[in-house]
């Protein structure tokens, strides 16, 4: 299969339209396929993967705050750890854990809970001093520094090929990809979508499933559906090659301004999120942002603040105002699901939402109870606690 191909005709009909070539979308493909559901059409404006899930590295973690990103999170670490058997590709997962460096006695105290909570779910997370931190992470100083949270089963693995592999398999098991074909409208009677509508031709469906990232308040709009998404830009950068090669590193993140680093190839990547982004769909990548990542490096990792970038990559979250996920089936057209949003998670939990939406169209119960991630949650003003904005 190539995800390059172009489509001057889509199929006329499919049982299951699915918006979004991602990573939502191909995990969602492959695991409808598994259960042997047929005629299913990926429609994808660009190449496959080529909007958030494009990221150069992508971390995977089980460390969160509340139960249900945490089972989210340890369910699709568990998929990428069988991901060369189940579907069978090499996503060149590292397993390095997750470091999150606290500077404050309250952030030491919230996440005290919430490694309570993650052990109780069999994540092995666990405080840490700034000395083990340290030791951990040679790159960081202590100075300031509280106390760190580390899980060593937590790590990073590569998006593009975990993209590829899902299509590789679902297109196997005869998944349509419809790559360069841009979704123009959706046409609904009653309570149901009837058609989408693309730049290659109407296909009639009888069902949709929206994992169009960025992009799904446009295509929630066309079906007169409110999911609230905003496209916010993330930026990162690549250190030059390192002479001595860099130590094997923690997933390093100061929690305090965002700012993480971690190896890639023969260097580190650095990232930070900009608060003073605008939102917006440019992403462009423009390296001021860099001079607010040696800031927080000349006190956190003072070494790092003068490395030499060769370059970088900008890509877009996919936000919403609580910083949680929507994964539901509309309240308004019954034969329309959605799992968008992901605020920087979309990668760590694609494997589980996969098998989620699966569920949710043959009417299964799910693994885990996602009825507090229905965008509806806006609309009833009961936002759940947001997450932190991290990677």
């Amino acid at each position: 299969m190539s995800s390059s191909s172009t489509f001057r005709t889509v199929p006329p009909t499919a049982d299951v339209v699915i918006i979004g070539g991602g990573v939502m979308g191909t995990s969602t493909a492959f695991h409808l396929a598994e259960a042997e559901v047929r005629d299913i059409v990926v429609v994808e404006r660009g190449d496959l993967g080529c909007g958030s899930s494009g990221k150069p590295i992508g971390g995977v973690r089980a460390q969160f705050s509340d139960p249900l990103n945490i089972e989210l999170g340890s369910r699709s670490l568990h998929a990428y750890q069988d991901f060369p058997h189940r579907p069978g590709a090499d996503i060149r997962l590292d397993t390095v854990g997750y470091l999150f460096l606290l500077t404050s006695t309250q952030q030491a105290a919230d996440f005290e809970i919430s490694v309570r909570i993650q052990n109780s779910l069999d994540v092995p997370s666990r405080m840490v001093n700034p000395r083990q931190a340290q030791q951990l992470c040679p790159y960081i100083s202590t100075d300031g520094l509280v106390a760190a949270v580390y899980s060593p089963t937590d790590g990073h693995a590569r998006p593009g090929l975990v993209v590829q592999g899902y299509a590789h398999a679902a297109a196997a098991a005869d998944v349509t990809f419809a790559t360069h074909t841009v979704v123009t409208g959706i046409d609904t009677v009653g309570d149901r979508v009837t058609t989408v509508h693309t730049n290659h031709g109407p296909i009639a469906c009888s069902t949709v499933i929206c994992t169009a990232g960025a992009w799904s308040a446009q295509i929630g709009e066309m079906a007169g559906i409110n999911l609230p998404v905003r496209p916010v830009r993330r930026q990162l950068a690549f250190t030059v090659p390192l002479m001595p090669p860099a130590p094997r590193i923690p997933f390093t993140i100061d929690f305090t301004s965002s700012a993480y680093f971690h190896n890639s190839d023969d260097g580190l990547l650095l990232g930070l999120a900009d608060p003073d982004q605008p939102e917006g769909f440019d992403t462009t990548w423009t390296p001021h942002w860099l001079d607010l990542f040696r800031a927080v490096a000349r006190r956190r990792a003072p070494s790092l603040a003068d490395m030499d970038i060769v370059g970088g990559w900008a890509g877009l979250y996919e936000d919403t105002p609580d910083h949680n996920a929507l994964i539901g089936r509309s309240g308004e057209l019954s034969n329309f699901l959605y799992a968008t949003g992901f605020s920087g998670h979309g990668f760590l939990q694609a494997p589980a939402v996969g098998e989620i939406i699966r569920d949710l169209y043959l009417n299964r119960e799910p693994f885990v109870d996602i009825t507090p991630l229905s965008a509806d949650r806006f609309r009833a003003g009961a936002e759940i606690r947001p997450e932190a904005h991290v990677v």
